[in-house]
């Protein structure tokens, strides 16, 4: 089985280079990033495209016609998963799932024709079944009057067909460029409502992956199941050792070989289905298999939750207002994981959290920022923040659970993600369609000028508003309208996205009805735009601050003002006021702007582009915008210390010195 792709291989010192480097980044994701990579080798930051590129032709020049040895089907399934490597930026260089791999697993047990062709045979009656019903519906004119039915219809279907069609449910749940909107409000609820297997399965699942009796191990487990999902279920037990209450996830019975049998039987169905998807997604219905398959497998695979788990608590490990479970690594196993148990309140009973007195404000301000950090900083997201995975603390944190589902954005994608933000500012709706096509929405050389006229409605609808209005559902079912008339493909890391703002949303406002998702979100972006040390937000800044050239005075102080905002909201939060958070774990009391405006100094003497502009910016209209700059500065000045900001930019002075000259003459050599 091809469990390395072999692209990959010459991008492997490059990524290592680059996490080396990324060490004096300030970014809580790096070094957990390093240690996935160097501990497991599945996941690898910071690919380019122009790496594989190179790959490719050197794995050409060295093993000259070994490829040619494969078979056809072999090149196809291969050529689909580097694909999907090339749009995300991310290169896998060992993974759980390839279609070849799947096919051999499938066809290497006794008796699997006959097992693939009564499920097969199944699975066509069952949804011929239903399609002719939606057939006949159609045909009779009454297909709008039934969609509620057919949508219940639907989602009780999966629910026989067993845990792989119920996790596709989840997943068309997020599609709106798979499904229409009706049918996704009603698959909704299986992401809650999974009837559970029984105890004494599970409990001698438990005391297979252990190796020992459960009273060796537990001095009580619950009788009842705390939790119930297509995938697995969940008890809550004590430890014998050290009293401690625990969370035990455990997996369902024989799920491996259904799994791998419905995944080979979905990507054969998929193969005749490709002329459709091209037509109406831009690519072939195998790919979407592929992508399904990937994070089906992953989730399957308990150790890989438990890793998870740990690399959000790295990540979180300086940030007193999010509590993540830990695990105990000696207790759990590919079937069964044994977490630290979480002592909240779930989000599913709102009114419990207001009766526990908690602040509902500051406990969004948490979760929201958290959703923002995981997205924009980390690039490693939890995909499916429901109601019953969010708790919240007494004293005011939030609290995540069930860590299978995670997504991981490459750095290139979050800048993309940033440049969309940008040029939505901007305006420059041009440009933000294209951000789709880079992002892996639009298949390449899509002709993106029919998709500017809808996006621009969409946004400026949206937006118009204002930002008490604004919310990320309404735009939502506009941009599900768009994806459902234009070639467009979501791509699963999105739809996660997608769907973790917008679940997150939701339960902001059911906790507080006129909480402002963006009156949070905003400040926190700014304040990212002015203080992250990331040379490539730099840029985005100097994008946000010029439009058509000409300076945005206004803009430059209404995001000190939102960055300050954001500082002030969260040093304030109750989580970071009680007394048991360690000291260690600090919050920042103001706005640090040392490295911008060190930055900004340095960019002013070597780029001669800005510092014409910043220029023009001081004598626009004929006079001295000496107001402007004593405005900006009376908003800074509390939270600048000028000897600091002084010592750091005679401290830099050599590197700008430096930059001068390779400037000049660079610029010398050009004109020769």
């Amino acid at each position: 089985m091809d469990l390395l792709n072999p692209n990959c291989l010459n991008s492997l010192s490059i990524s290592t280079n680059n996490h080396q480097r990324s060490r004096e980044y300030r970014n809580g994701a790096s070094n957990s990033r390093i240690r996935r990579f160097s501990t497991t080798l599945r996941r690898s930051e910071k690919f380019s495209v122009s790496n594989m590129a190179v790959s490719t032709a050197s794995e050409t020049a060295v093993n000259g016609g070994a490829r040619t040895n494969r078979s056809s089907l072999a090149e196809k399934s291969s050529s689909a998963m580097e694909l999907l490597d090339i749009e995300r930026g991310v290169c896998v260089p060992f993974r759980k799932y390839t279609p070849e791999t799947v096919r051999n697993k499938v066809l290497e047990s006794r008796g699997a024709i006959l097992s693939l062709a009564s499920r097969g045979v199944e699975i066509v009656w069952n949804l011929g079944l239903y399609w002719s019903a939606l057939t006949y519906d159609f045909l009779v004119g009454r297909d709008e009057e039934v969609v509620a039915d057919r949508a219940r219809q639907l989602r009780n279907l999966l629910c026989d067909l067993g845990p792989s069609f119920i996790k596709a449910g989840q997943v068309l749940a997020n599609r709106p460029d798979i499904i229409r909107e009706d049918y996704m409000s009603e698959l909704c609820i299986l992401q809650d409502d999974v009837p559970p297997f029984p105890n004494q399965v599970a409990f001698n699942i438990i005391e297979e992956e252990l190796g020992r009796p459960l009273e060796a191990v537990f001095t009580k487990i619950s009788s009842q199941t705390i939790a119930a999902a297509s995938l697995g279920q969940v008890y809550r037990a004590t430890l014998r050792d050290t009293g401690e209450d625990v969370a035990i996830k455990v997996q369902r019975p024989q799920i491996e070989p259904i799994i791998y049998r419905d995944l080979f039987l979905f990507r054969t169905l998929a193969s005749f289905l490709n002329g459709i998807s091209l037509q109406k997604l831009g690519c072939n219905a195998e790919l979407i298999v592929d992508e399904f398959g990937e994070k089906l497998l992953e989730e399957l695979d308990y150790t890989l939750e438990a890793r998870n788990i740990e690399d959000f608590l790295e990540n979180f490990k300086d940030d007193p207002t999010v509590k993540i479970p830990r695990v105990y690594r000696k207790l759990s196993g590919s079937r069964v994981l044994v977490m630290e148990w979480i002592d909240g309140i779930r989000c599913t009973d709102p009114q419990a959290i207001k009766r526990a007195g908690i602040d509902i404000g500051g406990f969004l301000t948490v979760g929201v920022s958290a959703a923002l950090r995981q997205l924009l900083e980390f690039g490693l997201f939890h995909g499916d923040p429901h109601p019953g995975n969010i708790f919240a603390m007494r004293d005011g944190r939030i609290a995540y659970v069930d860590f299978g589902n995670v997504a991981e954005l490459s750095q290139q994608n979050k800048q993309i993600l940033i440049d969309a933000v940008v040029h939505a500012v901007n305006e420059d709706y041009a440009e933000m369609a294209n951000d789709f096509t880079r992002l892996g929405f639009l298949a390449k050389g899509t002709d993106v000028s029919p998709i500017v006229p809808a996006l621009e409605s969409i946004w400026q609808n949206s937006s118009g508003k204002g930002l008490s209005d604004f919310n990320f559902r309404s735009v939502t079912g506009h941009f599900n309208k768009l994806v459902y008339n234009y070639p467009i493909r979501i791509p699963e890391r999105f739809s996660l996205v997608i769907r973790s703002l917008l679940t997150q949303e939701g339960i902001c406002f059911t906790l507080k009805p006129d909480f402002k998702f963006l009156e949070v979100a905003y400040p926190y972006v700014a304040k990212r735009l002015l203080t992250d040390p990331n040379p490539a937000l730099r840029e985005r800044l100097i994008q946000v601050l010029f439009k058509d050239s000409v300076f945005q005075w206004k803009r430059l102080e209404n995001l000190i003002v939102l960055a300050k905002e954001n500082v002030a909201k969260m040093s304030s939060n109750p989580a970071i006021q009680v007394k048991s958070i360690s000291k260690s774990l600090q919050v920042e009391k103001k706005l640090d702007l040392t490295d911008t405006i060190k930055d900004g100094a340095r960019l002013f003497f070597t780029d001669e582009g800005i510092r014409r502009k910043l220029l023009l910016a001081l004598t626009e209209d004929s006079k001295l915008h000496v107001q402007e700059l004593v405005d900006v500065y009376r908003l800074v000045e509390s939270d600048i210390d000028m000897p600091t900001v002084a010592v750091e930019v005679v401290r830099d002075l050599p590197t700008v010195v430096r930059d001068l000259a390779l400037s000049w003459t660079d610029s010398i050599l050009s004109d020769r």
